[in-house]
């Protein structure tokens, strides 16, 4: 059967483009696919009447059933090229049609001294419009896709790099504004001078010669000004709110670890979403490296560790690498965090293997030395056994309730620039969950998530010293956690508490004083006695890690080739003895009764200005 082919008569001139893409993958899939079969008619009908408008929707229908086929059939990079051309040969038709339904995209990237991330993320971004082609091109540049680098670095090397960055992908197509502190500062100042004091807890007070590293929460409501500033439709404009350490990527296991697909048309379809729901704000989980301190993460991984090198003592040490086979099961939600349970998620799974993401041939011997050399990254949020793999359910157009924000992968639409995550002079971890359920109590089912994932990569190229990360502190061998542990408890004390406050049938957006305190101290005692068990959990296994190590009877010890595997895993160990330990500094603060009273004066006052912060804030947002 021919191709069918359109004609489309505009203005005497005869355009045509064909649907090449689209009746492949039907001619080639229906057997897999038998409902494939049913479009191969209304094609031909549509294409004989020239019905832009039923063809495009077409695609969007069979879309659901290419995707299926993709992460569950067995031709998957086949498939995907399919995929994506038949999203390209669909964005020409859509750009035949006088279509006033796309929304522009202005995506803010907060940035702190990162610009290998930068370059990831952009790139990333470009592959997007390039791949995809959504809302076309128009003088070289891509016409609704728009990029905001909102700086926040403190070494001028790195902002210099940043700023090249923009201009490069600027010369591909990709409209990229670089927001620096100068111009940060003096947006800021262009709020009246009454309304700015009261927005200081959520956009910064620091002065002028000192405006840099103001936290990832101010810098991404700061950039928020910029945006405004770049928005010229208010109601046909989204905000797409991107950590540069996440790309517009998905992770796909193999026997050899994760690789990163192109695999989501992100643009299409959360345009669809706000085009067809009442969404305000929606958001995405994050696949790849988890989005939680390795503070929480230690008893696990440990867990995992042990389990590996138990195995690896049981096999010869020159045998063919025996750590790549795929995984049996993907991971479950949260797996990764030790107290899962506290989020409503269980983990029945004890132990998790550790999969070998060495090209084959390689013995067993080069398995441990790749392992080791990887296991401090620990400490900078890697985990080499517990990264979260993409899962396909149905559709990408399915919406869940949300309660957490996701902070480097949400978006809103004008209306939902009011919703930010507050609380950022605090400084605490788990802003996103705590800003999750204060919105949730307030718009309800308007507040979405969407299963479009995004790749978090915590540093790139196994290199964890070029890369800031705030909270973690590195001086030759040592990695010192302190900083991030104590925002970590701290910031699931404020979570826990907001959670119970605003699960109350009769909580109408105000925090009083004397609920907040005694929720406060309920959480605090359950959090406590949380901590201790998870304090006591770490040193016990590390006893056994040490034990097992040492253990000269053990082939690594015979093996010299072992050495600087050796090396790794001891290091590895005073790591954890030195953030998880009886002398660790992080748990001596969380155990002092000031510090802990003085950190929940802060949270008090805080929640208590919630809605004095919220109500200057929408002044900056007339309605539309």
């Amino acid at each position: 059967m021919p191709i069918p082919t359109i004609h489309h008569d505009d203005n005497g001139t005869m355009l045509q483009s064909k649907v090449a893409a689209l009746w492949h993958f039907i001619q080639q899939y229906q057997d897999k696919v038998p409902e494939l079969g049913s479009y191969a008619e209304p094609i031909q009908r549509t294409v004989e009447q020239n019905d832009l408008a039923a063809l495009i929707d077409i695609y969007h229908c069979v879309y659901p059933l290419v995707e299926h086929q993709i992460w569950h059939g067995d031709t998957f990079d086949e498939s995907l090229a399919l995929y994506q051309a038949m999203f390209r040969e669909q964005e020409a038709l859509i750009q035949l049609t006088a279509d006033t339904q796309r929304y522009q995209f202005i995506l803010s990237i907060p940035v702190a001294d990162r610009p290998q991330h930068v370059r990831s993320c952009l790139e990333s971004i470009y592959q997007q419009c390039v791949t995809y082609n959504y809302g076309g091109s128009a003088n070289g540049q891509f016409d609704k896709v728009q990029v905001v680098i909102a700086e926040d670095s403190r070494h001028p090397e790195n902002i210099a790099q940043h700023i090249a960055l923009a201009q490069e992908y600027a010369a591909k197509g990709l409209r990229v504004h670089h927001f620096g502190l100068q111009e940060q500062y003096a947006l800021l100042q262009q709020i009246p001078d009454e309304l700015r004091q009261q927005l200081g807890s959520i956009l910064t007070t620091q002065p002028e010669h000192r405006f840099y590293l103001k936290g990832q929460a101010a810098n991404r409501n700061l950039s928020y000004l910029k945006c405004l500033q770049l928005t010229e439709d208010n109601p046909r404009t989204l905000y797409y709110m991107v950590d540069s350490d996440q790309a517009f990527l998905v992770n796909r296991p193999t026997e050899c670890g994760d690789k990163a697909v192109n695999a989501l048309n992100y643009f299409y379809y959360v345009n669809h979403i706000f085009n067809t729901t009442e969404t305000i704000m929606l958001t995405g989980k994050l696949v790849g490296d988890p989005p939680v301190s390795p503070s929480v993460m230690a008893v696990n991984f440990l867990d995992d560790v042990l389990a590996y090198l138990h195995r690896l003592a049981g096999m010869d040490a020159q045998h063919d690498c025996q750590f790549h086979q795929p995984p049996d099961a993907p991971t479950q939600d949260a797996a990764y965090h030790d107290m899962a349970k506290l989020f409503g998620f269980k983990q029945p799974v004890k132990t998790y293997p550790y999969r070998c993401p060495l090209p084959r041939p390689h013995s067993n011997l080069a398995c441990l030395d790749g392992f080791a050399a990887k296991l401090n990254a620990f400490f900078f949020g890697e985990h080499l056994t517990r990264k979260t793999t993409f899962q396909f359910h149905t559709n990408f157009t399915e919406l869940t309730p949300a309660r957490t924000i996701y902070p480097g992968n949400y978006i809103v639409n004008y209306d939902g620039l009011k919703y930010i995550i507050p609380f950022g002079d605090l400084r605490l971890r788990m802003s996103g969950p705590t800003a999750g359920r204060l919105i949730q109590a307030e718009i309800k089912q308007r507040f979405a998530s969407a299963n479009l994932p995004m790749l978090h990569t915590r540093h790139l190229q196994g290199d964890t010293e070029t890369e800031f990360r705030p909270g973690v502190e590195q001086e030759d061998d040592s990695v010192n956690l302190s900083d991030e542990f104590e925002r970590q408890f701290f910031g699931d004390l404020m979570l826990f508490s907001v959670a119970k406050i605003t699960g109350q049938d009769d909580f109408r957006g105000e925090f009083h004083q004397d609920v907040v305190s005694k929720t406060l101290d309920e959480i605090e005692q359950q959090l406590l006695a949380l901590y201790e068990d998870n304090h006591q959990s770490v040193l016990q296994r590390n006893a056994r890690l040490r034990q097992l190590i040492n253990d000269d009877q053990h082939w690594w010890h015979k093996h010299p080739q072992a050495a600087p595997a050796l090396h790794n895993i001891q290091r590895f160990m005073q790591n954890i003895d030195r953030n998880f330990g009886k002398d660790s500094a992080a748990y001596q603060q969380i155990l002092n009764p000031q510090h802990r009273g003085n950190r929940k004066q802060q949270i008090i006052q805080a929640l208590q200005d919630y809605r004095q912060t919220r109500n200057a804030w929408d002044q900056l947002f007339p309605s539309v």
